[in-house]
This record gives C-alpha cells, structure tokens and sequence, in this order.
C-alpha cells in the first residue's frame, strides 16, 4: 500500500473509495492524469513533447494509462520515447507493468510504489538514477537489455516474484539494501561504483556469475535460502564483504577475482565453497563463521592469509588451500576434517577437535573438477609450517608432511596422543662440533637463545620463553607418541631433549643433576654409541697401562710344595708365594710380553670372566673397577645402537 503521510506535491482533489485521490495534479487542472476528464488529458498529453519531465507521483496508473503518456514522446521513426526527468514515486499500478525502449535523460523513479503485478523493463536507458526503493511487487521484476548511467535504488524493496535482473551497466552505486524477493539474478551485471545487498532477502537462488563490482561489494547480513552463485564474478579495488550472510546452498566462486580482501566473518554458509581457478590478490578472513553442511571448500589459492579464527565447522570437511598463512585459532571442528595445505604457515593455537582432525602438506598443485593444474601466483615453494597447538587437545589431531621447526607444543593436551605420520621436521640445534644433531623443539630453542646466544633461534616477540621443568614433560609426552606409533628411533630424540631438560633444571637436587651430567658425559644419555665406545677404549687403555705398570708382578710365582716323612708318611704343603710388585724403571715394565698379558686381563675383565692371571694388590683391585666399569660402558653402547635401528 502507498504511503499514509500527506503528499508533499500539489494533490488531486477526486475522491477515490472515500479518500482524496494521492495523485500529482496535473497544472493547471485540479486532478491527477488519471482523473483527468477525456478532453482534458488529451490537452496534456498534446502539450508534451520527447525530452519532457513527468512527474505523476501518487498517480493510480495502468498499462494503458501509461502507454498513452509515453506515446506523444515516442520518435516515430525508432519507437524509442525520450523522457526528461520521470517521477513515479508512490504510484499505484493496476496489473503488470512494462517500459520499453525509453530513453530518460534524467532519472527515473517508482520509489514507494505498489504494483498489483509484474513489472517489465527492457531496452531503457537513464541518464541519472533508477529508484524502485520501498516499492512493493506482487509479480516479478525483469530489467533486459537496460542500463544506468546513475545510481540504482532498490532499497527495502519487496518483490513476491523473482527478480531478473539484466542490466548491461550501472555507471554509479547499487543499492538493495534490505530488499526482499524470490530468485535473483545478476548474471553479467557491471557497477562502477559500490554495490549494497546488506540485510537482503534471498528467498531462493542468486546468481552474480559473471558480474563486475567495480568499487567493491558488500553482501552483509544477506540471506539467501537457496544455492548463491558467484562463478566469474570480479572485485575490483575495494573489499567484498559477506561478513553476518546466510547462506543456504552452495556458494560458488568459480574463476571469480577478488582484488581487495573478502570477507565472511561470522556468515553461515550451508553448502559448499568452491574458488576453482579464483584469483585472490589478498587475504580471506571467515572469523566465527559457521560452516552447517560444508564437505568441500576449496581449492582456494591466496598469497595472503586465510583466517578461519573462531569459525564452526558441522560437518565433516575437506579444506584445500595454498595461502602464506592459514590462520585456525578458536575454530571448531564438531566432525572429522582434512586440511590439505601448500605453502602455509598453519596455526592451531586453542581448536577445539571433537573428531580426527588431519593436517596435511600437499606437494602437488590443486587441479580443477576437468584435471587442470591450478596456478598459485604470488607464492614461493615453502612446505607447510604449523606454527601452534597452544591449547589443543591433540588426541584428534595428525600432522602429515609438515615442517615442525617453529611448533609451539607447550600447554598442549594429550599430547602423547598427537600423531605424527610421514615427514615432519624439527629444528636441529645449531651447527658446531658442541651441539649434538637431534630434532628439538622451538620452545628449547628460546630458552637456550637466552643462555647461549648465537646459532640458537630466539622468542619470537610476545611468546613466553618456558624453562627446562615446563619443557620436560612436553619431551615425555612427544616420546610417548612416538613410541606407541613404533617409532622408536624418532622418539629416542625426544628421550634426549627430555633428559637435557632435567639436566638443567635448576628446581632439580643437586644429586640427580650430578647423575644426570655423569649419565650424559659418558653415553649421552644411553643414545650415543660413539661416546660411550670412546669412554670403553679410553677405560681399557687406562687399565692397560695400569695392569702393565703396577697389576702384573715381576714374575709369575711357581708353586712351592714342603713337607715332612716319619718313614711310612710323606706330609706335603704346596703355597702359591704372593706375587711380587713390579721393580725398575716404568719403561721397563712397559714390555710386549706384560702388554699382552695386561690387555688378556682387561679384555676377560670387560666381556668375558676373570683371567685367573696372578696380580699384585693393585692389580687386583684394577680389575675389580675393570669388572665393574668396562661392561657398564659396553652395555651402554650397545643400549645406544639398540635404540637408533629398534622397530
């Protein structure tokens, strides 16, 4: 229905069902064109000439009414009418209504206006606006062939029909802020300046495929119950912002081109997303986003970030980017998904993982639905990081074929659950005959950043630095999940980073540092063969000489047998002398003959039992620390080998 406020144009004086009539009187009569008697309205319509303005706001108006008003505007040779500035604001228009092939110079308006039908406008061109804002359709709305030189007003509109429309170019804004309708298409439209659906009302599908934004768009608070298609669609300059949208079906974008930043924080999308061979020239944010029935988004190449922060995924998804960085903080996942990533630092810090989740480094570019290779402009061949899972309860998450390096792994949960499939890095320590190869977390590497210095990667500025007692158990829990993975070698570094950090944990006794140190300098911990091997030779060689210089006596003792007879008995004693410390000079001593019974005694000693060789006091007491030391060191080499090749 047309507005209740009084008119602000001269009104028509008849009475229609009681009520004055709405309608602009038409000068110098008293009513409005539709209320003009015969000889009246055709002195009117005589007086017009193409180029003329019309303003019949209020006007109840019909098809015929209105071909007959256009008619003393039309060019007899083209057909077209040429109409100055048209003012329809408030009209009321019985059954559909049709424009065809005019020509306004200035703008044309239906703002307010109640159509009982459809209307139909094909072939018009206005040099100013198009105003159908606040107007009410109970048919659809088709605009072919037509173009706009202003801006396009269709503000609050409602239309119970569908709205086609086919408008070549709009040289100004669009505005369809708050309108309602059915269908909606936009097939190949083009807006230079900014374009407005906030807080419209989709009832069924949208089509933008091929359309041109030329200042941005923004579909803010947009509801689209049904599939929203955005195939080819380009924005230039300015952001596309779908920030509050709701959407019901699919949301497709195709080969689409987005040269600003997109926008989808805190939508609601319920089917898929498709950026097949879509062109991104900056970041993606879908902040507390809700994805409903999304199985597949993607694949979605950016050279800037794609937040996902916050976001809620409700079903189970597969997503596919290549981006510089994806961006997961706070997102939740209520199924099981798959992250196929390139290029991307990842970041998981506090996601919430109610299914397994898999993080996954792609080594193969995305390919279209037809087996395309898609293009990744703007990105370098970096493998997927994943920089935190600060807050994550790991029991769900696998991290494939990802580079580790810069992982934040503390205030994890269930950690020991995490799995760790194909190749994942870690950082080693920094190169240099002082620091042994291993894989170490980034968190160690702050830490010892602050006590070492150089070849150490420091803190990155606002994270903590944790010392060895929080570091520990991050070791012990990381072991634990390689160990139950049957990954034992892989996880004997962890067992040395975990053992480290006791090492130098200041909160520790004093004793069980001692221990600690004396367990690390001799077999690092049970996982250095070499050291422990070298600490035996250095343990054998020591024992060797000592054997030569003072365990061996100057000769060996022959037994001496002594007795007594009465005539019918012979008594004998025989007593071993006790062997005699070696004399002379310690060069002396040092003979191939000594050499060879001192390594016979050391090497029975280590491995075997002992030799049964006479030795001195020293000596003997040689090879009980031989007996006692050379097979532990032994037993820790092999401790050590046993750990680097165990399944």
């Amino acid at each position: 229905m047309t507005g209740t406020h009084a008119p602000t144009w001269p009104r028509c004086g008849h009475l229609d069902t009681g009520e004055l009539c709405r309608g602009h009187k038409v000068e110098p009569y008293t009513a409005c064109l539709a209320h003009l008697d015969s000889a009246e309205r055709a002195v009117y319509l005589a007086s017009l000439t193409p180029g003329a303005d019309l303003d019949h706001r209020g006007t109840p108006f019909t098809q015929n009414l209105l071909d007959e008003l256009l008619a003393p505007l039309r060019d007899p040779g083209s057909g077209r009418a040429r109409v100055g500035k048209a003012s329809f604001d408030e009209v009321r228009f019985t059954g559909d209504a049709e424009l065809e092939a005019i020509d306004f110079d200035g703008f044309c308006s239906f703002a307010s206006a109640v159509f009982d039908g459809g209307v139909y406008v094909r072939e018009v061109r206005t040099g100013g606006d198009f105003r159908l804002g606040a107007a009410q359709v109970a048919g659809d709305v088709w605009l072919d062939d037509t173009q706009v030189d202003g801006d396009v007003w269709f503000y609050e509109a409602r239309i119970k029909g569908t709205l086609q429309f086919c408008v070549r170019e709009i040289g100004g804004g669009a505005m369809f802020k708050g309108m309602a309708c059915g269908d909606a298409y936009f097939s190949g439209l083009r807006v230079e300046g900014v374009a407005s659906f906030t807080s419209a009302v989709i009832d069924g599908e949208a089509a933008f495929d091929g359309a041109v934004f030329g200042e941005g768009a923004n579909f803010e608070k947009v509801r689209i119950a049904g599939r929203a298609c955005f195939d080819g669609t380009q924005f230039l300059t300015s952001s596309a912002r779908f920030n509050g949208a709701d959407i019901g079906g699919d949301m497709p974008f195709a080969e689409a081109r987005f040269e600003a930043e997109a926008t989808f924080d805190g939508a609601a999308i319920g089917g898929d997303l498709s950026f097949s061979q879509a062109l991104l020239e900056a970041g993606v944010s879908f902040r507390r986003a809700v994805f409903r029935r999304t199985a597949r988004l993607g694949p979605l190449v950016c050279p800037g970030t794609v937040d996902f922060s916050g976001a809620v995924f409700e079903a189970a998804v597969t997503l596919e980017a290549a981006a510089r960085e994806v961006l997961c903080r706070q997102t939740r996942w209520a199924s099981t998904a798959t992250l196929r990533l390139r290029y991307a630092g990842v970041d998981l810090s506090d996601a919430v993982l109610e299914f397994p989740v898999t993080v996954a480094g792609r080594t193969r570019p995305f390919v279209t639905p037809e087996g395309e290779t898609i293009t990744e402009p703007g990105l370098t061949d970096a493998g997927v990081r994943v920089a935190s899972v600060k807050g994550v309860d790991a029991a769900h998450l696998v991290l494939a074929d990802v580079d580790l390096t810069g992982c934040l792994f503390v205030e994890t949960v269930h950690l020991d659950q995490l799995r760790l499939e194909g190749r994942c890095r870690l950082s080693p320590p920094p190169p240099g005959p002082r620091w042994i190869r291993r894989r170490t977390l980034a968190e160690e590497h702050h830490w010892r950043a602050t006590r070492y210095g150089a070849g150490w990667t420091p803190a990155p500025p606002g994270i903590e630095t944790h010392e060895p007692d929080v570091l520990a158990p991050v070791y012990r829990q990381l072991r634990k999940a390689l160990e139950d993975g049957r990954n034992e070698p892989g996880a004997a570094d962890f067992y040395y980073g975990e053992m480290e950090m006791r090492r130098h944990n200041p909160a520790a006794t004093r004793g069980e540092r001692m221990l600690l140190r004396l367990y690390w300098a001799l077999s690092g911990y049970g996982l250095r063969a070499v050291r422990a091997l070298i600490w035996l030779v250095l343990a054998i060689t020591a024992t060797v000489f000592a054997m030569m210089l003072w365990g061996l006596p100057r000769s060996d003792p022959d037994p001496v047998s002594a007795g007594t007879t009465d005539g019918r008995h012979i008594t004998l004693t025989t007593k071993k002398p006790t062997p005699v410390n070696p004399e002379g000079p310690y060069a002396n001593r040092l003979s191939t003959e000594r050499f060879e019974k001192s390594v016979r005694v050391v090497v029975n000693s280590a491995i075997f039992r002992a030799s049964g060789q006479d030795l001195t006091t020293i000596g003997t007491y040689v090879e009980m620390a031989s007996r006692l030391v050379e097979p532990a060191l032994l037993g820790l080499a092999v401790l050590a080998v046993r750990s680097r090749v165990k399944r």
